[in-house]
């Protein structure tokens, strides 16, 4: 990062790494400032809560590197502490069983984000993967109506387009897709014009996806290939619209690839099984490249207040609107 952007706040909306000592290292070292870090996904009310019951031992244990980020007050601190903020999220919402109530002792542990659906049917919803999808259930829109009351973001990045549609429809509160891309490649992850528009006609936010499969050049995607898909997000829907929301898979292997894409995690095969870990565009190998994002800004001949609010600053002002 040039050095007139060492004060920039930069916020990755989506990181599902194998989290470790070293990985928290290579997001400070590439200058993160904050990251939704999933913590849940296939699992069940009981093993979520173990997942967050190790974070909070993390966070003890690594104190000199990661802060828990509750309020977007705690970004602009991890920020000043020159920590990393973490913001404990979800890719799913088994996390409650089915029990709505449940949301609020999550909400108390400091789960802020939460997806809606990952790739297949739930109670709540469908995901993008399911052959059919049926829309946001009535146990959903409770779930929708617990999750704005007690300000937790609500994700459909993994959501399918008419559960999506019925969610941004009757959440009282702005939503997001934390790590998606434009439809610049067919791929049932990728959102049409129409949804991104559709998203940010209702206030809401978009982060976008460096995750090469989502890409239509693949693993021979570059930065700069990203920032051009940001420029077509931008032109879309809006600089002040537009984040980073990278899908980062740091240090995960083939054996977690296939366990993400199995229906529940045991099941059928919701999307096209992985013989290899997809590699990340050239020049964010790893999280500590995080910085490489703004020379590839500078190239596409972005002004620094568009970079700025690229890296992070629309994402603070964002979660400062829906975090209650």
């Amino acid at each position: 990062m040039s050095a007139n952007y060492d004060d920039a706040i930069v916020v990755d909306g989506l990181v599902i790494a194998r989290f470790s000592r070293a990985i928290f290292e290579d997001m400070q070292k590439g200058g993160v400032t904050a990251a939704n870090c999933t913590c849940s996904v296939w699992h069940d009310f009981r093993a979520t809560m173990a997942n967050i019951a190790q974070w909070k031992r993390w966070f003890v244990e690594h104190d000199d590197l990661i802060t828990q980020v509750y309020t977007a007050d705690d970004i602009r601190r991890a920020k000043s502490e020159g920590r990393v903020g973490i913001i404990l999220g979800w890719q799913n919402t088994c996390g409650i069983d089915d029990d709505v109530g449940n949301l609020a002792l999550f909400r108390e542990l400091g789960v802020r984000i939460m997806q809606l659906t990952y790739n297949s049917q739930n109670l709540v919803g469908s995901g993008c993967w399911e052959s059919h999808d049926g829309g946001l259930s009535d146990f959903g829109r409770h779930v929708v109506d617990e999750m704005n009351r007690l300000g937790i973001l609500i994700d459909l990045s993994h959501v399918g387009p008419k559960t999506s549609d019925d969610a941004i429809k009757h959440s009282k509160m702005p939503v997001a897709y934390t790590h998606c891309c434009p439809m610049l490649k067919q791929h049932a992850r990728n959102k049409t014009d129409e949804q991104l528009k559709t998203i940010a006609d209702a206030g809401g936010f978009v982060g976008f996806a460096s995750y090469t499969p989502f890409l239509p050049k693949g693993e021979d995607s570059t930065l700069d290939d990203c920032v051009a898909g940001m420029d077509y997000l931008i032109n879309l829907i809006g600089e002040e619209n537009v984040g980073i929301g990278t899908d980062w898979v740091q240090d995960q292997d083939v054996a977690f690839f296939n366990y993400l894409s199995s229906d529940k995690g045991k099941g059928r095969a919701t999307a096209t099984p992985h013989k290899t870990v997809p590699s990340m565009p050239k020049g964010l190998e790893t999280l500590g490249d995080f910085r490489n994002f703004v020379p590839a800004m500078e190239r596409a001949g972005w002004s620094e207040t568009r970079i700025r609010r690229v890296l992070g600053e629309n994402w603070l002002g964002f979660l400062g609107r829906v975090w209650i």
